[in-house]
């Protein structure tokens, strides 16, 4: 089928998605998704990020359709014609959903561990207003422990439920969902039991917030001042990859996540002995740095970007200088026992 988003025109089997066709073509026209994760079955749906605008239904049926649609949960069809970043009508419901989003959202930015690769602030940032119109008191929890190593904050909780499907799909016995209803929705365990299981720590890596987050890591560092470097072991636990993501301040691991792709979804989820018992680099066989897909607060000054010496055409001398001078302001060429005039302190004495 051939599906046109943004003007840009690409053939898609039957079954895929809007927002899987707008991925394959890349680019600004991919919709933004906070609870749709392509490595978990049935996420999609609940957030309205994704929202887009179809101009044309299909071939066979050319007719628009009157209200946005889903990205994630709508199939294209032969001739269908999207548009997602043209669209003013995409942008506004994108804002309203954004706004919709930080009702209740506390600003805890400055002290939470998320910030910096939060899928939130990276949609605030892009859609968010610099004032608020919510002049209701903000829906608070109290604070539950559900565990050893992992933090819930349900303040900031956005109910995306991509941990709910993560902990069906990956663990035999889940013990934690979506309580109560409406704007009293809340993750929580059942009957207070702790979430233990060997892939509990996935969690962490799926939620788009900091809702959950991982208490040996809590409050250490920002991942700004963290070096991410992509590493590999060998995992004795059944399901495990080993390939993880190690995020090292000088020569410390400080936390210990699984490799995620340019929409920032988990590539494949590790073991919490992978994630929280292994932080020696002696665990680890380092790969390399990890390389980003577009501009973030943890790839400034990225030493991954392959930099192309600038040439510019000009006669020798004009911009380097003369050979002679380089050589006087390159301390490491100066012998020690040499002048900046190119004598001898020695020989002068000596004379």
């Amino acid at each position: 089928m051939k599906v046109t988003i943004d003007g840009q025109e690409i053939e898609v089997e039957a079954g895929t998605t809007i927002l899987q066709a707008a991925r394959m073509i890349g680019g600004e026209s991919v919709p933004p998704a906070m609870c749709y994760y392509s490595k978990l079955k049935g996420t999609g749906g609940k957030c309205r990020c994704c929202l887009v605008d179809v101009t044309k239904g299909s071939e066979a049926d050319p007719r628009p359709m009157p209200k946005l649609v889903a990205s994630c949960v709508t199939g294209c069809q032969d001739g269908m014609e999207i548009a997602s970043k043209s669209s003013e009508r995409v942008t506004e419901a994108r804002k309203a959903v954004t706004e919709f989003l930080l009702i209740n959202h506390p600003l805890d930015c400055p002290v939470c561990d998320q910030a910096g690769e939060c899928d939130l602030q990276n949609l605030s940032f892009e859609h968010g207003k610099s004032e608020t119109r919510f002049i209701e008191e903000k829906r608070t929890f109290e604070p539950e422990d559900i565990g050893d190593k992992i933090q819930l904050h349900m303040n900031r909780c956005i109910v995306c439920q991509r941990c709910v499907e993560v902990a069906d799909q990956l663990t035999d016995g889940r013990v934690h969902g979506v309580l109560n209803r409406g704007d009293h929705s809340q993750i929580s365990t059942c009957v207070s039991a702790a979430i233990d299981n060997e892939f509990s720590g996935n969690m962490i890596d799926v939620c788009p917030v900091g809702a959950l987050t991982d208490k040996t890591f809590r409050f250490k560092s920002r991942v700004w001042f963290n070096k991410p470097f992509n590493a590999h072991r060998e995992c004795t636990t059944p399901g495990c990859c080993g390939k993880t993501t190690v995020w090292m301040f000088g020569d410390e691991i400080q936390r210990v996540t699984a490799r995620k792709d340019e929409y920032h979804e988990v590539e494949d989820f590790i073991c919490n002995t992978c994630r929280f018992d292994k932080k020696e680099v002696s665990d680890w066989v380092i790969e390399g740095p990890r390389r980003f897909e577009k501009d973030s607060v943890i790839n400034q000054n990225n030493y991954t970007r392959k930099m192309d010496k600038v040439v510019i055409e000009t006669e020798k001398g004009i911009l380097m200088g003369r050979d002679i001078d380089r050589k006087k302001i390159s301390m490491s060429e100066i012998d020690y026992n040499e002048k900046i005039d190119g004598n001898l302190i020695d020989s002068k004495k000596n004379g």
